[in-house]
């Protein structure tokens, strides 16, 4: 090895510590490992190297595997976007969702007494369906799997939604007696079904961030409480309000949770002074390098 190269190495390995070595990054037969850094610790390095200095400015990121990160729609490991030819698809589809969800649960929660979700209707089809529908479509072909069925289900689940909604359109209350028993246990039944989906979503980011976790709680919560409140009526045979209040305020979190990740994945060193944080829970591979960091530095 040159003297350059011996600095490089020494400056590197000063950096970030031995385990992120070149060596270590990517295993003695060059595998790729697991990352070390967050993802936003991974932003901030990127923009670094690129100027020769930092973590990575030895590291062939296009071979090295990075963190979960909501951002991205990413629950688990997935490797480096910086080539592809397309945007970041998640950030457009999460707003979409975001505002769309945020409109429907003020009305959930009887904000400004408005009793009717109608205004909702414009909004289902051309920017929570939509808009969202398609940047599902974009997510698949970037090859991000649970980006595409997620995006595209609640893409799907705004126009269902909205044509339910439609006044004299597709006449879907009408044909069931109106607003009556056997629509609101339809909508019970339809709004349970959604639950059990997001359930299925949910597991898959039990390994990812904390934010990115939050925002398909509070929306699993936000489907079933909003199921029940159909199924479950009052005395007056009205969906239960109590209930149907409750998962209003479910869905406003679930709403700014996806902005929040939405921001995560737009704000970066180019764009904004600051980089948003997303914890990574303890199991996560983030979490179990870093306690295994910390574990190393007690000992």
């Amino acid at each position: 090895m040159s003297a350059t190269g011996a600095t490089n190495q020494q400056e590197l390995e000063k950096d970030v510590g031995p385990s992120h070595s070149p060596q270590n990054a990517l295993g003695n037969s060059g595998v790729p490992m697991q990352p070390q850094m967050s993802a936003e610790e991974h932003q901030v390095a990127r923009a670094a190297a690129r100027f020769g200095y930092g973590p990575l400015a030895h590291v062939n990121q296009n071979e090295a595997s990075l963190p979960p990160f909501g951002g991205e729609f990413q629950p688990g490991l997935y490797k480096s976007v910086e080539g592809r030819k397309f945007a970041n698809p998640a950030p457009l589809g999460l707003c979409a969702f975001a505002l769309t969800t945020f409109v429907l649960s003020a009305v959930n929660m009887g904000t400004l007494d408005i009793g009717s979700p109608n205004i909702v209707v414009g909004l289902a089809f051309g920017y929570g369906g939509l808009v969202q529908l398609l940047s599902g479509m974009w997510e698949m072909a970037v090859g991000n799997t649970f980006g595409a069925t997620a995006l595209s289900s609640y893409g799907g689940f705004w126009i269902a939604f909205a044509m339910v909604l439609t006044p004299g359109g597709f006449e879907i209350e009408a044909a069931l007696g109106g607003a009556g028993p056997k629509f609101y246990d339809s909508m019970g039944l339809f709004l349970m079904g959604w639950f059990i989906f997001t359930t299925i979503m949910l597991f898959c980011t039990l390994k990812s961030t904390v934010a990115f976790f939050l925002l398909f709680f509070t929306l699993d919560l936000t489907f079933l409480l909003l199921g029940i409140c159909y199924l479950h009526r009052g005395d007056d045979g009205k969906p239960n309000v109590p209930i149907q209040k409750a998962g209003g305020f479910f869905g406003f979190l679930a709403a700014f949770s996806a902005w929040y990740n939405a921001l995560a994945g737009i704000a970066d060193t180019s764009n904004s002074f600051f980089i948003i944080p997303v914890a990574h829970f303890p199991w996560s591979p983030t979490g179990r390098v870093r306690r295994g960091k910390t574990e190393r530095e007690l000992a």
